[in-house]
Formats: C-alpha cells, sequence, structure tokens
C-alpha cells in the first residue's frame, strides 16, 4: 500500500514529524518499506503564464516565449512541443535551483537571450513523464512558489501489511490506525447519500451467494468523460503509484484508495438485462481490460449480464463492457467477496490487480453502499450526471457473523507480561473503533466491527493491546526454571558420538528430504503402501519415506554425475513407517558408501571398497557403546540389496538394520555403474551399550592354540565362533577368525576356517593338558554339530 503523508494528514494529523510517524507505524505492525519523496529537490520555481510564443529564428524546434511571474515578463527559449500562449506552466527564474547543484542561468540559445527555463514534470523529478511542459491548472496563481501549490513538500510512504491487515489498506483504515496510536482525531470525509433523480435501474441476482453475498450498484446517466480528472485527485492518485485514466476510473480507484472498497465502472450501454453474479461456465471466454483472453474455468466467480460475462469478480472486468470515450451512462458497481471464493483465483490466470489484492485479504463486508455514495457524488462533481437509486442485493445468511468476544485482565497480564489496568485496556480497544462493555470486574464484552475482520478470539484483543501499548514497553522476563542436572549414561553412545566417530572413518554428513518420490519408495520397499502427503511440494515429493537409503542414493547419485567417484555419505533421522493412526517414527544411522578404497594418494592403492570395509565401518558403529557382542550378522535378504551380499543385523534375536551391497538391478535402474554399500541401522539399538567394568590384567602367561577347520561351504563362519565360545570355558580371552580359504586342495564343497584361540587365567599358569582337553571338546563339538574336521 503506497499513499500520500499529506493525504494521511488531512484525516488524521498528530503532532508529530515525518520520521516519528514512519518508526511508530513500522512498531505496531505496519512496517513502512520506502518513504520517497513526491519531487525532487529545487527552489526558485514559480507558477509562470506564456503570455505568447513565436518561432525562434534560427531554429526550428525551439520557441521564443514571454513568460510572466506576475510581477514581471521574461524572455525564455523553450523547445518543448507543447509551449503555446495561454497555458501556466513551472517557471524556474534565473538563480533557481534544480536538483542539487544545476543552477539556472541567464543564456543565449541560437543567438537569443534567454533568461529563465520552462521546466516538464521531469525535470522537477515529479515523474517521468518528459514529452512536455507540465501544464498546471488554469486557476494556478502566477508567480506562487510551485511546490507550495503543488502540494510538493510531501511524501510518498509504502508499508508492507500483513495478510491479516486488509483493513489497513486505505486511508481511512490507516487513519484509524494512527489516531488510535497518538489519541488523535480522525476527520473522516462526510458522505451523504445522494437522491436519485431518475428511476433507472437493473436487477441483480445472487447466484452464487456463498461467493459473494453482497452485490450493490447504481446507474448514472448522462457523464461527460470528456471532462478532464481534476488535478489534485491525479496527483493523489500519482503519489500512490496508480496512473490517471479518465474520470470514471479515476474515480473508482480513488474511493478504492480512499475507502478500502474496490469498485468498478460498467458502460451501461454494453449490459444486456440484468445483472447476474455466478460462477463461470467451464470454458467461456472473456477479452480482459487488459486486451489478454482468458478461458474461464467453472471454479471462478464473474459478474456477468443475462448474455455473457462481464467481469472476472474482483479482478478486472472485461474489454467489451469498460467505459470509453463514448460512453454516455454508467453502472457503477460495490461488492462483498468472500475471500476464500478469490483466494488464488487472480494468480491462476496470471493477474494481480489492486482490487484482487484487497479482495483476497478481506474487504468490509459493510462498506459496499458507503463507497457507491462517495463514488456516485465525485462523479457527479467532476463528469456530472443523473444519479438512480441505489440497487443492493444481499444474502444476510451468507454475510459474515462477528460474535462479540469475552476479554480477561487476568489473561492480558499473563500474556502481555505486565498489568495494564481496566482503564488503559478500555482507552485502547475504544481507539481502535471496537465496542467494550464492563461485564464484571476485570472481564469485558468487546464487540468488533465489520472492518477488524482479522479479530476473533481473545488472543487476538491482547495483541492489539501490546500493539497499541508498545512492543518496546513490554518488560522483559526471562524465562526461569529450576533444572537438575541430569546424570549423562554412560553405557550410552549418543548420536553426537556417532557422528564425530564416522566423520573420522571418511564420512561426510548429508541431510536430505523425508518426502520423495512414490516410484523411489516402491524400489526400496516394494509391495509396502507409502504415506502420502495431502499437500506434497511437488509429484517427486509425495511420500513419506520408509528408509534413509532413497535420499542417500539420489545424494550419491548427484555426486557421481558431477565426477565425485569416491563417496562416503551418512544421515541420521526419522522413517515413517504404517498409516495415520498406526504410523511409526523411528529414528535411524543410515550410510552409503562407494568408490575407492582410501583416496587417491601416492601411497594408496586404487582398490575398490568391498562388503567388509563396509562391515568394519558398521562393527565400529555398534561397539561405540561398548557392547560389540550383542550384535550378530546374520545372512539376510532386502529388496534394496544383493541377494548374495545381505547381512541382518541382530541384538539378542532383534533386528537392528540391515547392510550390504545396492541390487545390481536397482542400480542399473538409478544409473549407478559401480558398487554401492548401505547400512541402516536403528539408534535405540545402536546407542544403548554396556557400562564398562574393570578387570584385572593378569601377570601369567598366554596360552594360544591355532586351529585349521574344514567344514562345508553353507556354514556360517559366525556359528562356528559361537560353538567355540561355548566349549572353551570361561579363561578364554580372544577368539579370532584369521584365514578362510576355498581353492586348491580343499574339496570344492567345502572351506577352510583357520581361528585362533587365546587363555590366560587371572592367579596361575594353565597347563598343557588342560589346555589340551579344552581344545578337544571345541573339537568333539564341532565335529558333532557341523562335521568339522582338523585341515592336515
Amino acid at each position: 500500500m503506497k499513499f500520500s503523508e499529506q493525504w494521511l494528514r488531512s484525516w488524521s494529523n498528530p503532532a508529530v514529524d515525518r520520521e516519528e510517524l514512519v518508526a511508530k507505524l513500522s512498531m505496531v505492525g505496519l512496517e513502512v518499506d520506502a518513504v520517497t519523496p513526491v519531487a525532487g529537490e529545487f527552489s526558485g520555481v514559480v507558477v509562470g503564464e506564456i503570455l505568447s510564443a513565436e518561432q525562434h529564428p534560427d531554429a526550428d524546434k525551439l520557441r521564443v516565449c514571454k513568460v510572466s511571474n506576475g510581477s514581471e515578463t521574461f524572455q525564455v527559449v523553450c523547445g518543448a512541443p507543447n509551449a503555446r500562449p495561454g497555458i501556466k506552466v513551472p517557471f524556474a527564474m534565473v538563480g533557481a535551483v534544480l536538483g542539487e547543484d544545476f543552477k539556472i542561468k541567464k543564456a543565449k540559445l541560437r543567438g537569443v537571450e534567454s533568461f529563465g527555463m520552462l521546466c516538464s514534470a521531469s525535470e522537477l523529478n515529479i515523474s517521468d513523464d518528459n514529452n512536455g511542459l507540465l501544464e498546471l491548472a488554469a486557476e494556478a496563481p502566477v508567480g506562487s512558489d510551485i511546490r507550495e501549490y503543488l502540494h510538493l513538500n510531501d511524501a510518498s510512504i509504502e508499508i508492507g501489511l500483513t495478510p491479516n491487515r486488509g483493513d489497513c489498506l486505505s486511508l481511512q483504515g490507516l487513519a484509524r490506525e494512527v489516531s488510535a496510536i497518538y489519541g488523535c482525531v480522525t476527520n473522516p470525509v462526510v458522505i451523504e447519500p445522494i437522491a436519485a433523480v431518475h428511476d433507472d435501474v437493473r436487477s441483480v441476482e445472487l447466484l452464487a451467494p456463498q461467493a459473494c453475498a453482497r452485490y450493490v450498484g447504481r446507474v448514472i446517466r448522462n457523464v461527460d468523460l470528456s471532462k478532464p480528472t481534476p488535478p489534485w485527485m491525479v496527483e493523489r492518485l500519482r503519489r500512490s503509484d496508480i496512473r490517471s485514466i479518465d474520470a470514471a476510473v479515476d474515480v473508482t480507484n480513488y474511493v478504492m484508495l480512499e475507502q478500502g472498497q474496490p469498485m468498478h465502472a460498467f458502460d451501461l450501454a454494453e449490459i444486456n438485462g440484468g445483472i447476474r453474479v455466478r460462477m463461470a461456465e467451464e470454458g467461456e471466454k472473456l477479452v480482459l481490460l487488459d486486451g489478454q483472453e482468458v478461458t474461464l474455468r467453472a471454479d471462478t466467480l464473474v459478474i456477468a449480464d443475462h448474455q455473457r460475462a462481464l467481469a472476472i469478480a474482483g479482478v478486472m472486468g472485461g474489454e467489451h463492457s469498460g467505459v470509453s470515450a463514448t460512453t454516455r451512462d454508467l453502472f457503477l458497481e460495490a461488492a462483498f467477496f468472500d475471500p476464500i471464493a478469490l483466494a488464488g483465483k487472480a494468480r491462476s490466470y496470471g493477474l494481480h490487480t489492486d482490487a484482487s489484492h484487497r479482495f483476497e485479504r478481506g474487504v468490509d463486508f459493510l462498506l459496499a453502499r458507503q463507497a457507491i455514495e462517495r463514488a456516485t457524488a465525485l462523479l457527479l462533481d467532476i463528469v456530472g450526471g443523473e444519479a438512480g437509486p441505489v440497487i443492493e442485493a444481499a444474502s444476510e445468511s451468507h454475510l459474515p457473523n462477528i460474535a462479540p468476544i469475552t476479554l480477561r485482565a487476568e489473561r492480558v497480564t499473563q500474556m502481555l507480561g505486565l498489568e495494564l489496568g481496566g482503564e488503559t485496556i478500555v482507552r485502547l480497544l475504544t481507539a481502535l473503533g471496537l465496542g467494550i462493555s464492563e461485564q464484571s470486574a476485570g472481564v469485558w464484552q468487546v464487540t468488533v466491527p465489520s472492518h477488524r475482520f482479522d479479530i476473533s478470539l481473545e488472543v487476538d484483543l491482547i495483541e492489539e493491546l501490546g500493539r497499541l501499548y508498545g512492543y518496546n514497553l513490554l518488560p522483559v522476563r526471562y524465562p526461569q526454571a529450576r533444572l537438575a542436572p541430569r546424570a549423562k549414561g554412560e553405557a550410552r553412545s549418543e548420536l553426537p558420538v556417532l557422528r564425530r566417530l564416522l566423520v573420522a572413518r571418511g564420512y561426510q554428513e548429508a541431510i536430505t528430504y523425508s518426502f520423495i518420490d512414490p516410484k523411489l519408495f516402491e524400489l526400496f520397499t516394494p509391495g509396502v503402501t507409502p504415506l502420502q502427503l495431502a499437500n506434497p511440494i511437488s509429484a517427486d515429493m509425495a511420500a513419506m519415506r520408509a528408509s534413509l537409503w532413497p535420499g542417500l542414493v539420489k545424494a550419491t547419485l548427484h555426486n557421481l554425475n558431477r565426477q565425485q567417484d569416491r563417496v562416503r555419505l551418512f544421515e541420521s533421522g526419522l522413517r515413517f513407517v504404517g498409516q495415520l493412526g498406526e504410523l511409526k517414527q523411528e529414528a535411524m544411522l543410515a550410510g552409503i558408501a562407494t568408490g575407492s578404497r582410501l583416496p587417491e594418494g601416492w601411497s594408496n592403492g586404487r582398490e575398490v571398497i568391498d562388503f567388509y570395509d563396509a562391515k568394519a565401518d558398521v562393527e565400529a558403529l555398534l561397539g561405540a557403546a561398548g557392547d560389540a557382542e550383542a550384535f550378530r550378522f546374520v545372512p539376510g535378504e532386502h529388496a534394496a540389496l544383493h541377494p548374495g551380499q545381505t547381512a541382518r543385523i541382530e541384538r539378542d534375536g532383534r533386528l537392528v538394520g540391515y547392510m550390504g551391497a545396492l541390487h545390481p538391478q536397482l542400480g542399473a535402474e538409478l544409473g549407478i555403474d559401480q558398487p554401492v554399500y548401505l547400512f541402516e541401522l536403528l539408534m535405540s539399538e545402536v546407542a544403548e551399550g554396556r557400562l564398562p567394568k574393570f578387570a584385572e590384567l593378569s601377570r601369567f602367561p598366554e596360552v594360544r592354540r591355532d586351529l585349521a577347520l574344514l567344514v562345508a561351504r553353507d556354514v556360517t563362519a559366525e556359528s562356528v565362533l559361537e560353538c567355540m565360545r561355548e566349549q572353551a570355558g570361561e579363561w578364554l580371552t580372544d577368539l579370532r577368525l584369521f584365514d578362510v580359504y576355498q581353492g586348491k586342495g580343499i574339496d570344492p564343497l567345502s572351506k577352510s576356517l583357520a581361528v585362533g584361540l587365546t587363555w590366560q587365567h587371572p592367579s596361575r599358569t594353565l597347563t598343557d593338558d588342560e589346555v589340551n582337553t579344552t581344545t578337544q571338546n571345541i573339537l568333539t563339538s564341532l565335529e558333532t554339530r557341523f562335521n568339522a574336521t582338523l585341515r592336515k
């Protein structure tokens, strides 16, 4: 909203300067975006009258003018095409200064002396118009200072309003605010009803009352649109960033700025029958005032006659029904449109107008008749004409119902942090035009006026009190809480620790969206129905992820496509399993790795990462909390992982997560042509560990036995090691698989496992017989369970 400071002060004029006024408007929530002088800096420019204009003897485009300043006559050479006798224009006399340093001096132009300069609007920095001299009104007093005459000691103030403050998109609304802030008097325009001098009316039908609950119109006959808009109105419109077009359009724009009610003027001759406010027919065509033809949709409200659409309601009128120089009779309209019905409609047609800007934010539903009367009075004064009776159609059941609000002093104190007092509360709310009556001590009943459609709750009233009292005057109170220190569990490994561990192992943290493409969801979790978003950002972000892998794979693919062949990424976040009502949100820690095992370097080889490199990273995570022995890697299956390189990670039989190689088929579909390894773990399980316990170091020697065992190829090393632990006894201190062999000298259906066992007694030296007996028990158990034999 852009407006003239002088125009605002004609409504409400607090005894403060511009700087103070601007600062205060911003402090109450009407943020001032810009303050622009309406004219440039200049002095010594007066109203001059051209008495004569003769052709320059030596220049075709110059004229030699005699110009009066009211007391003297000066010779001025001018090149403006509209320089002619009888007009009044800005006259910069000798000694005048334009801008910062352009001083007018006596000069000779093609041999003819010139004493001063006749000015265009652009030379005074009033507007960009430099097509000729700025012509002033015929009644302009010759010799008067042009700044005083045109009221150029003014500024255009632009405020950025939040969507809920549509009531301030007018001078009337702003004046109410200023008067409430400073406690000064508001001087509204007196609007008297205009008596009808003829009975010409048009029928009005509200065929979509839920979208338009009130429509007001009036026929005005015999207007003369050749008459110009008065300069004062043109100038107020210009300072509000609205271009003057003709008297009818200018008046409707002026009333919109002044009262806050968008209006439209139709050429009465183009209206067939009466007015119908209806929804558009699907595919209906309309040529708008800006010349573009639009194809209307069935969800668009239009103003129509009995044959065709005349305008998109609340947005823009049609070209064929708009006023022109030949228009003799007008039909003025003002209406109340439901903001929800119009929300987004202008934008959907690639439009944005002053009217749509206001209607989408809300317009006073009682304002239409007042605006019609104001516009009628202005039009009759400017272009003449004969007004008919005001026509009004309303659907009372669809108009807003503003219920009274109960306000409690106790609640005000609680939310603002200070006790305002009953008198202050009543004074501030009354200043805003709200009706307030006390029900009981400290409790009021507040009646909200129709223009404050943003107030419906007690908290809205409290916000208004805080705003007017001054946010900067509210006390600053820091939250206080008596918090006892919480013991940090030594048996847990929190996320920051795990993050640092992965970073130390060469990973970088990634953050991806929780919303993914449903097609990508299907690739990673086929057969599972995703939780769909009701209002997704885009089609490829419509499903809630059930795994962190899709986001990490996309991030990896992004890097691979940019010549980054070695990628290590991890992410912590939630996955969403199930549907609403049974939805589980589980914190996960996931990672992805591909490319070379070590970074490129003169001392590093070029070996590619394999399953066991990724497994080592996962084991480091599982051991961070000090309970690595509790986890088991079990052969598993996962739709996104390679069938022969997939491990289920379990803890006491519970599934903790998965790790493995990306399925080759899935990699091919995604465009990845190199091995990729993934892991995903439940944070609740990974973080939970075991409290460390001190064990005294033994002073006695260790005893080690290495066994090379032949077992069937399908027997897992983990099951063999578990069996050995069970039989090794309590003095076993280390059990290590250090070799797996298949090949020459071994049955193709078998494999060799080389295992090292270490025993140590805390208080004595173990004998060979003890160790040999234990070893034999281990071999017997292995033979019984797995048909294992010692390799010879």
